[in-house]
């Protein structure tokens, strides 16, 4: 069963920072991507950030110079460093990844449970 498992949620004041973390367990192949989503009230879930394997990242336009993802190969665990924090950046924060799963060998979405993100003027 592959889990992935988010941290680092909470309170902020508008200007601060926080940082996010999504670890995977479980029984797997490989991880590929790992991204950062997020949804507010009344809103569809979007993106927020990826990063490859390899390294490459992208980013939602919104958070672009603020907001910076990294990723631990080796504790299969990804990062979320939210800096200059705004009042719409308030939303539920999901962790997702493609993972290359036993048995099948084929690679599948997975994602967390999700961590509260709430930013205060």
């Amino acid at each position: 069963q592959v889990q992935l498992v988010e941290s680092g949620g909470g309170l902020v004041h508008a200007g601060g920072s926080l940082n996010l973390s999504c670890a995977a367990s479980g029984r797997y192949i490989r991880i590929n991507t790992m991204g950062w989503y997020r949804q507010a009230p009344g809103k569809e879930r979007e993106l927020v950030a990826r990063i490859t394997s390899g390294g490459a990242t992208n980013y939602a336009d919104s958070v672009k110079g603020r907001f910076t993802i990294s990723r631990d190969n080796a504790k299969n665990t990804v990062y979320l460093q939210m800096n200059s924090l705004k009042l719409e950046d308030m939303a539920n924060y999901f962790c997702n990844a493609d993972i290359v799963v036993t048995v099948t060998f084929r690679s599948y979405p997975f994602w967390g449970q999700g961590t509260q993100v709430t930013v205060s003027s």
